[in-house]
């Protein structure tokens, strides 16, 4: 039983935590059984989102725009949860989003958590489904809106009540905060060959990067040369 923890949910620009960015972090923190305070913060991610993501979660270009930048957001966000456990629904793949960041910053951590999907999949094997959607119909779970950070959180956070005081007693291991495991490499800022090179090509080919030359990680810098290259040819020297 976890007496104090955070309950964790990130929105993202996407699925991978090495290319995308993170959207939007919401979190409740519960000290002694009880919810003390809250998290939010969107982030500006530097890039124009699919249409799949402003229909899943609402967020406009215009209104990411007057996000934080990620650097703020993550910052405030780990000051805020200190040492606590997570809690979240599928909580390594938010996990990844925030650990990446870590990693970029050199930031020595280990982070323990509870995940309620797995409590969901091992004591709710007759559901359908086991998405945080489908169980905060199951058990009448009200939001004001869906796949917005704080909301979801907030849903978690009394889903997490529901299982425990159901199934606690009969399966003790899955409630028992575990630490998270996430290998990833540094993503290194682009190298100023690497944007000078790329502004040329920008210039020459009229193209808009998806998110600003400066905001590359070498990675990111090889990835778009590359697409570049294949749709457009290499340049003649």
């Amino acid at each position: 039983m976890l007496p104090d923890y955070i309950v964790v949910d990130l929105e993202m620009t996407g699925l991978n935590p090495k290319t995308d960015r993170i959207l939007e972090i919401g979190a409740v923190k519960v000290l002694g059984k009880q919810v003390t305070e809250v998290f939010s913060r969107l982030v500006c991610p530097g890039r124009k989102l699919d249409e799949a993501i402003v229909a899943l979660t609402g967020i406009t270009d215009e209104l990411a725009a007057e996000g934080d930048c990620l650097d703020d957001a993550a910052g405030a966000f780990l000051e805020f949860a200190g040492e606590l456990p997570w809690v979240g629904h599928n909580v390594i793949f938010d996990y990844q989003f925030i650990r990446q960041w870590e990693i970029n910053h050199r930031i020595k951590r280990r982070c323990y958590a509870v995940d309620t999907l797995k409590i969901a999949r091992k004591c709710l094997e007759g559901l359908e489904h086991k998405s945080l959607d489908y169980l905060c119909g199951y058990y009448h779970i009200e939001r004001k809106g869906r796949h917005r950070a704080l909301e979801d959180a907030k849903a978690t956070q009394l889903l997490y009540e529901i299982l425990e005081r159901g199934f606690l007693e009969k399966e003790p291991g899955l409630f028992a905060a575990k630490e998270l495991q996430y290998k990833a490499k540094r993503q290194s800022p682009a190298t100023s060959r690497q944007i000078e090179y790329l502004n040329g090509l920008l210039k020459r080919y009229q193209v808009k990067p998806p998110i600003p030359l400066a905001q590359m990680s070498r990675s990111d810098a090889s990835r778009f040369t590359d697409r570049i290259i294949r749709e457009y040819g290499k340049p003649s020297p």
